[in-house]
């Protein structure tokens, strides 16, 4: 039994008061003259022992009383301890693109918002958390009004990042109440996500009615010749095999061609759309098809007239880089040292040093303006570059020195997979690669590098340095087949391809949301001007860097919904991007959560929204005890009364 009152227990001692009443009050006994002696004392001694039983009942009776009325101010209660406490619900309520599916009811997110209103208690406060906005310790009816407001978002949500969040805040409520509950359909594998340390929490599963998907996974363009386009469609499906499946594209909003398909369970099927050559297509794909999600039932993507990177090679000439750039994709110039046109430096996306033996001042000072301007600059020593000459030109552009020349035969064998300039180049790792090898090669220091290739011996082969707005790539050794026979080796077009690939971000088919995208445009922009990114219904200035001849344009919180838009100054259009949802939110893979209770016992598992507050409400729920002590207290008070008129001593 609990008090709400403890304080007024201290009030115990005035149950003294009926009994100081009981022996202090004297009843003075009346003398009745009767003839009978003897029957006299009898009534006396009668008398007597009745009226010691009436104040006996009496005194029993007065402090009952007084013990119910103590009871009745001090107001003690049956229940959990923390009931009494200001009750307050942290609400995490996923509304992801998965949240869009259909359960037994409706749609799980606005069925979900509408179970919540209808449960929660509306005299508590709350903390409502979603993928895209934080509202902090807010009533029922502000509650009530942004849950209703709530809509679809691609953002993802780390769980730990919810919980960090929770305790970061919750901590300071010492005299609160708080339940934290996490509603969502789990669509991720989150074993790892809860440890030892994870609070005590209630985990909502909502089930999705469909067990089957078939989403657009990707578009690419598999053959462009002068007269017509090949555009491929990837599908990918979930669950059972369907058959005779409408799929049309667009150009804008004009139907080119439509068709049927069929597709295997549980498989990729490839859908290809061969259709007129046009400077500029906004391409969209669509399929017609009910199953669990719709969002990832279309797809965007644009084709813009082809932009070629400009290369410079300066150094003697190489067979190998006019192979690597080819006339599609780049336009390349090799000019020898002496030959260097430089009125044409400036319009370069990459230059390439080739094994110069020195480096003179006019060429480092413009390689360094060059770079300033978000240039990309390629050096590849030579056997017997001057280490003075190349340290002179690279304290102007990075922190990298050249320490001295080693002559030994080494393998390079290592290479960093995870590096973003091998991102999406090797399908897997090979065991029985034939390591090329280098004959002698330079030792150097860097700060802010980062190894790309290294040696058997873990020094490093090639590196890229990042200082500022520079991106630097430097080679360890020579590599002409004299001293390598990395010429040879598949590792060349990979490496040489995408240093043109990444000096200049030309825009792609489509990007996705939500996720970091660099795009450069070919733009010579004036003072105070920007880039803007826009469509029909919004309008929003991305992150960017201006350069003599391009703006590097960083996108990833904007925009946020899919569809095509508009890179322009003021209203003059410079290219049109696509934005598509997600893909990894049309993937049917969830938790079953009933796992997560085997292994924590502070976790609660529920898959309906009322039954889990019906059982958090019943386990906070106050049983008052003082209307039973007013009862007894009022009892009492008759019971005096009823003594006192008709038991007669």
């Amino acid at each position: 039994m609990q008090f709400k009152n403890p304080e007024i227990l201290y009030f115990f001692w005035i149950l003294i008061i009926p009994i100081l009443v009981h022996l202090f009050h004297l009843q003075k006994f009346v003398k009745v003259p009767f003839t009978n002696v003897a029957f006299l004392k009898k009534i006396i001694q009668d008398s007597r022992q009745s009226s010691r039983i009436k104040k006996w009942l009496i005194l029993s009776i007065r402090m009952l009383l007084f013990l119910a009325i103590l009871f009745i101010f001090s107001q003690p209660y049956f229940s959990n301890k923390n009931a009494t406490k200001l009750q307050h619900f942290w609400i995490y309520l996923d509304n992801s693109l998965s949240m869009q599916a259909r359960g037994e009811k409706g749609f799980l997110l606005p069925i979900a918002v509408n179970e919540i209103i209808e449960s929660v208690p509306q005299q508590s406060t709350f903390t409502l958390l979603t993928n895209d906005n934080f509202h902090e310790e807010i009533s029922y009816l502000e509650f009530k009004k942004t849950l209703l407001n709530i809509q679809n978002t691609a953002k993802i949500v780390d769980l730990n990042s919810v919980f960090l969040k929770i305790n970061s805040i919750s901590k300071n409520k010492i005299k609160t109440s708080n339940e934290i509950i996490l509603i969502s359909d789990f669509q991720y594998d989150y074993n790892n996500k809860f440890t030892n340390v994870t609070p005590s929490f209630t985990a909502i599963k909502l089930q999705e009615s469909q067990k089957s998907n078939l989403s657009i996974d990707s578009i690419f363009i598999s053959n462009n010749a002068n007269q017509n386009l090949t555009i491929s469609v990837v599908l990918k499906n979930q669950g059972a095999s369907k058959d005779n499946v409408p799929i049309a594209i667009f150009n804008d909003e004009k139907l080119i061609s439509k068709q049927l398909f069929s597709v295997g369970k549980d498989t990729l099927k490839t859908v290809t759309f061969s259709i007129q050559n046009q400077e500029k297509i906004k391409g969209k794909v669509e399929i017609t098809f009910s199953d669990t999600f719709g969002f990832d039932n279309i797809f965007y993507f644009t084709v813009n007239s082809t932009k070629k990177s400009n290369v410079l090679a300066i150094g003697n000439e190489t067979d190998f880089l006019s192979k690597i750039y080819t006339e599609d994709e780049f336009n390349l110039v090799q000019n020898t040292l002496q030959n260097v046109n430089y009125n044409i430096l400036k319009k370069q996306q990459l230059i390439i040093l080739y094994e110069l033996e020195n480096i003179p001042e006019t060429l480092s000072n413009s390689l360094q303006v060059f770079s300033n301007n978000g240039g990309t600059v390629v050096i590849v020593p030579n056997s017997n570059s001057s280490i003075f000459s190349y340290n002179n030109f690279l304290q102007n552009l990075t922190s990298a020195k050249i320490d001295s020349k080693i002559i030994d035969n080494l393998k390079i064998t290592n290479i960093n997979f995870n590096h973003p300039f091998f991102q999406n180049v090797f399908s897997k790792k090979a065991n029985n690669f034939q390591y090329p090898t280098v004959n002698q090669f330079f030792t150097f220091q860097s700060k802010n590098s980062s190894e790309i290739i290294t040696f058997e011996n873990n020094s490093p082969f090639l590196i890229q340095i990042k200082a500022a707005n520079r991106s630097i790539y430097l080679f360890s050794s020579a590599i002409n087949k004299k001293n390598s026979n990395l010429l040879n080796s598949p590792l060349i077009v990979p490496i040489f391809f995408n240093f043109g690939k990444f000096s200049f971000q030309h825009s792609q088919l489509y990007y996705y949301l939500e996720k970091e995208n660099q795009i450069d445009v070919e733009i010579q922009l004036q003072k105070d001007e920007i880039l803007e990114i826009s469509n029909s219904n919004s309008t929003f200035i991305p992150s960017q860097q201006v350069f003599q001849n391009k703006v590097k344009i960083t996108t990833k919180e904007q925009p946020s919904e899919a569809g095509f838009y508009n890179i322009q100054r003021k209203k003059e259009i410079n290219e049109i991007i696509a934005f598509n949802m997600p893909k990894e939110e049309s993937i049917l893979q969830f938790l079953d959560i009933s796992n997560l209770k085997d292994e924590s016992n502070d976790i609660n598992i529920s898959s309906s929204i009322s039954t889990a507050f019906q059982k958090m409400n019943k386990k906070n729920e106050v049983q008052w005890l003082w209307k039973w002590f007013l009862a007894l207290a009022i009892v009492s008070l008759l019971l005096e009364i009823l003594i006192l008129k008709f038991y007669k001593s």
